[in-house]
């Protein structure tokens, strides 16, 4: 007999879920702006906890991801191997993704940790739909939190991209552009120069999206230099 502990099936995980369902969640998770059309009303530390529990196991995020359930994509992206995730699976889930959360979930948690992270970045950021669009957003900002290896030039080359799509007043792109350009100036020293200076210059453009990014910006900016001149 082997001592090899049987993989989870998908089926067993989505009953797992219904029974973690909280429907009396679903109100408020509509006013965060979560599309609950599918949604259980399941909050993220379960799911975490229930990640943990499962293990990596690609197939079985792979079929998580089909059953089109809010929570069961959510854990799809928490329980999927990064090594063995293509580019074919993440053009495929990012044309499904229907609310911001499991935008920023499957890029916060999987995508980002793929060698096709930056790529991908910068190729949604000519696409016209919001989520996907927000979706090479999340990326540059989780890059930026996450990717403690990468080179400064790496994130000098997402500003270009950052200042060209400040202008869409879109709520999630907007808000996804305005994270972006805060984590790369978080990084350090260098980069904070380089993430003011284009703040400035969105700040100039003649766009009330623009301008919102770029003042959000150049606030938490401000109260950085403070705070590391008064250390």
């Amino acid at each position: 007999m082997s001592g090899k502990q049987a993989k989870p099936a998908c089926s067993s995980i989505i009953t797992r879920l219904k029974s973690l369902s909280r429907p009396e969640n679903l109100e408020g998770m509509a006013r965060f702006g979560i599309n609950t059309g599918t949604a259980l009303g399941i909050n993220i530390p379960s799911l975490r906890r229930l990640a943990k529990e499962t293990g990596k196991d690609h197939a079985l995020a792979l079929s998580l991801w089909k059953t089109g359930i809010h929570e069961a994509r959510i854990l799809a992206a928490l329980v999927d191997d990064p090594a063995q995730v293509t580019e074919q699976q993440m053009e495929d889930w990012v044309r499904d993704f229907d609310s911001w959360d499991i935008c920023d979930g499957s890029c916060g948690n999987l995508f980002d940790k793929t060698p096709f992270a930056i790529r991908k970045a910068l190729a949604w950021s000519r696409r016209k739909e919001e989520y996907i669009k927000r979706a090479c957003f999340v990326l540059m900002a989780t890059l930026s939190v996450h990717d403690k290896k990468a080179p400064d030039k790496t994130f000098l080359r997402f500003l270009p991209y950052i200042k060209r799509e400040a202008v869409d007043s879109r709520n999630y792109v907007k808000k996804a552009v305005n994270w972006a350009l805060r984590q790369i100036g978080k990084r350090n020293t260098r980069l904070l120069k380089s993430a003011i200076r284009t703040a400035n210059e969105i700040s100039r453009m003649e766009s009330s999206s623009a301008r919102w990014i770029a003042s959000d910006a150049l606030r938490e900016f401000k109260k950085r230099n403070s705070a590391r001149k008064s250390i």
